[in-house]
């Protein structure tokens, strides 16, 4: 913990994960992670169409259809170790299907997409299956991990930027799966109630309710969904889908089966 009580990150630092790691040795979704240096440095770069290319790389290649893979696990810790960093607060490009959002709240839903591969849920889809989370190494490497991821995106539950702080919400909820941080879900209710329960944007609404009632909390005054179909209908360029961080899971819980 640090001295103001948040939870301490305890991250390598980043510069030392993108040149001491052995990216050649580890796999992305297209073979040895040899590029992944030059890809997770453009995160911060200078221009704003390098930054879009390398987000795009990171959910494409590293976490490509929502799959953990081995170099997944030291881009999550060097994402989470740059959070902070002033650069994140620049923009990236938008589409039609886009979130609001700067930098630093796509990589928090990045880190929340990350998280949700290696869940309880996740873990209850594959016990369907005959699977294991446990005996997939990137997915067991995840759940080592998870509480630096948290104490980073915690870290940003209190940014001034709305758009950073409902991601930061909502990255910290699958993290929280974790049996060494349940004690944190307490401390965590309010934030769901007051940042991701009374955002504009539905999903995170539905994210809290689904959240609290999980956790065994009370949902009650949080406005759900009021149009199911309302996904399928409404204007993409009114933020209808979260890009890449929320709503990939299918009634299974993956929109691909997963490979572990």
């Amino acid at each position: 913990m640090t001295d103001d009580g948040r939870p301490a990150a305890n991250l390598p630092d980043p510069q030392r994960t993108l040149i001491h790691t052995n990216w050649a040795g580890l796999q992305h979704a297209y073979g040895p992670a040899t590029d992944a240096p030059d890809l997770l440095s453009a995160l911060l770069h200078p221009d704003q169409s390098a930054r879009t290319k390398a987000l795009d790389g990171l959910h494409g290649t590293l976490h490509h259809q929502n799959t953990a893979y081995e170099a997944t696990v030291p881009a999550a810790q060097y994402v989470a170790a740059i959070l902070l960093d002033p650069r994140t607060t620049r923009a990236v490009d938008k589409d039609r299907r886009s979130f609001p959002g700067c930098l630093r709240a796509e990589l928090l839903q990045w880190i929340g997409s990350v998280a949700d591969t290696v869940d309880d849920e996740a873990e209850a889809i594959d016990r369907r299956h005959g699977l294991s989370l446990t005996a997939y190494p990137p997915a067991a490497a995840l759940r080592e991990i998870r509480p630096q991821l948290f104490a980073a995106a915690f870290s940003c539950t209190s940014d001034p930027d709305r758009d950073v702080r409902e991601a930061a919400v909502a990255a910290c909820i699958p993290l929280l799966d974790d049996p060494s941080l349940l004690h944190h879900r307490a401390a965590m209710v309010p934030r769901l109630r007051e940042v991701l329960g009374i955002s504009a944007l539905w999903q995170y609404r539905e994210r809290a309710i689904d959240a609290l009632n999980a956790w065994g909390e009370d949902s009650s005054g949080i406005e759900g969904q009021q149009n199911p179909y309302e996904f399928c209908d409404a204007d993409l360029s009114d933020h209808a889908s979260f890009g890449h961080s929320l709503g990939h899971r299918s009634a299974d819980g993956f929109s691909d089966d997963p490979p572990f």
